[in-house]
């Protein structure tokens, strides 16, 4: 199966302005495939050639402006459209599609204790035309309307909010302009436990065989989500920017979270079953404060190329540990726990063969399946521990402005590094270029050691530097005392 390439998809995007996805998806017709009809407007900017990805169990049609496609055409996941003319089009496909059994796609599961059965989607990076037709990357943003057919005792969530018209079909409210990966659906018998918060509804969801140990920490679930979601509005100008936030925890679940816009899926682990230390509770408090800032910097404003990946999940991982620090009384000292839990996975990530550059060259991730080899440790903990520093190098009033620039800038567009790095600069005197060019595009760890000396009541500090990076640090005094009260160090 062929990968998309970063310079078809530079070459895709030239020619092609993607309007509007209107998504037909049937989950009734049985436990191996479901059907998925997509309409999608778009406009060639360019006459020429192009393509559509899919990967069907059957393709069973397709039009252009009207006009039949020859199913045979379908290359492993590639229908070519050729012979475009400038200007509007209507691209038509109906398909059968598979469920999947491991997390890609749309992924179905029955759940042993009463045999009730949930699907759900995990779409990242591109595995969107495992449920519908799309093009398929990231800078390549749409408006999305989504009706699914469902059992009559199931509920539906999507992206934007969901009802039941009384033609049993399920309809989705039409979403902002949103990368296709993020697309969204979750559909079974759910329990639910809803509620408002600043004038829109949340609501937290999980299996009905979960549902006592859901309830038993809806609260907690609901206070951090609410804390969390007022402390982004104090951090950032621009409001969060979709109809609802759901909260899915669901089974099965190939990953620990994704972030997709208006329903966040988790794994339902996090519904805990039995008594679980507080460390793991803040874990799980973390990760809902991770997935939240995603709703801005990765939803609103999308990486154009998977070589940007890591500073999504960068910003999130220290968006994440310093809002739950912030926000929540319950759990002081959050980066004490990265220091020891996430920190350790990046220090030995940058000190193996393997290491690489916290933002790679754009040239290593020539294609789709090379993005996800630098998910990793430096991706998260080093990328995070790199913005923790530029935070106290260029001072956290300065780079909040130059984050909301940011999401000015580009909301509900795409952005690079370059442009990232250039709103931030709008917002300091200090040469930002310089130092992404020295934490970003280099491997390997600096070392900072202090060297102590005097007396009680006299010490002098002195901070040692085994590397070329520019630090900022707090240096702080600490009194040791032996038994009798005597000072000691």
């Amino acid at each position: 199966m062929p990968v998309l390439t970063r310079e078809e998809a530079q070459t895709r995007a030239r020619i092609l302005d993607v309007h509007r996805y209107a998504i037909d998806l049937d989950l009734t017709t049985g436990d191996d495939t479901f059907d998925s009809t997509t309409v999608i407007e778009f406009t060639a900017l360019a006459a020429g050639d192009t393509f559509v990805e899919l990967k069907p169990a059957v393709l069973r049609g397709a039009t252009l402006d009207g006009q039949p496609l020859d199913p045979a055409t379908l290359d492993d996941n590639r229908l070519p459209l050729t012979g475009l003319s400038e200007g509007r089009h209507e691209l038509r496909v109906d398909t059968a599609m598979r469920y999947s059994r491991t997390g890609e796609g749309m992924h179905r599961f029955t759940d042993p204790t009463d045999g009730e059965t949930y699907t759900y989607t995990q779409l990242f990076l591109d595995d969107v035309q495992r449920v519908i037709a799309a093009f398929d990357q990231p800078d390549l943003k749409a408006v999305f309307d989504l009706t699914v057919t469902a059992p009559d005792h199931w509920t539906v969530l999507a992206n934007g909010v969901t009802e039941r018209r009384e033609d049993g079909r399920w309809k989705a409210a039409t979403t902002p302009r949103i990368s296709t990966y993020l697309v969204a659906v979750a559909a079974g018998p759910w329990h639910s436990v809803r509620t408002e918060h600043a004038g829109l509804p949340f609501g937290i969801h999980c299996r009905r065989s979960l549902a006592p140990h859901l309830d038993a920490d809806a609260a907690e679930i609901l206070d951090v989500t609410r804390r969390c979601f007022d402390r982004y509005h104090e951090k950032f100008t621009e409001p969060y920017p979709f109809d609802s936030y759901d909260q899915a925890f669901v089974p099965e679940f190939n990953a620990g979270a994704m972030e997709n816009p208006g329903l966040v899926t988790f794994r339902d682990e996090f519904v805990f079953r039995s008594a679980v230390t507080v460390a793991e509770r803040q874990t799980r408090a973390m990760v809902i404060a991770h997935e939240m800032a995603h709703m801005w910097f990765g939803d609103l404003v999308t990486l154009k190329w998977w070589d940007d990946i890591w500073l999504n999940e960068s910003f999130a991982e220290y968006m994440g540990y310093q809002t739950i620090n912030e926000a929540t009384a319950r759990y002081p000292d959050t980066w004490i726990g990265y220091g020891i839990a996430r920190k350790s996975w990046g220090y030995d990530a940058d000190q193996r063969p393997s290491t690489h550059a916290v933002a790679p060259d754009p040239e290593a991730v020539p294609d789709t399946a090379s993005a996800l080899l630098n998910f990793d440790g430096i991706s998260y903990a080093k990328g995070a521990s790199a913005l923790r520093q530029l935070v106290a190098w260029m001072g956290e009033k300065e780079f909040l402005a130059g984050i909301n620039n940011h999401f000015a800038r580009h909301r509900f567009g795409n952005a690079t590094l370059a442009d990232f790095i250039d709103n931030l600069a709008t917002a300091t005197d200090r040469d930002v270029h310089a130092w992404a060019d020295a934490w970003l595009r280099t491997t390997g760890i600096d070392t900072l050691t202090a060297d102590v000396t005097g007396e009680p009541g006299r010490w002098t500090l002195a901070l040692h530097r085994d590397g070329s990076r520019p630090h900022r640090a707090t240096v702080g005094e600490v009194a040791v005392v032996d038994a009798d009260g005597g000072a000691v160090g």
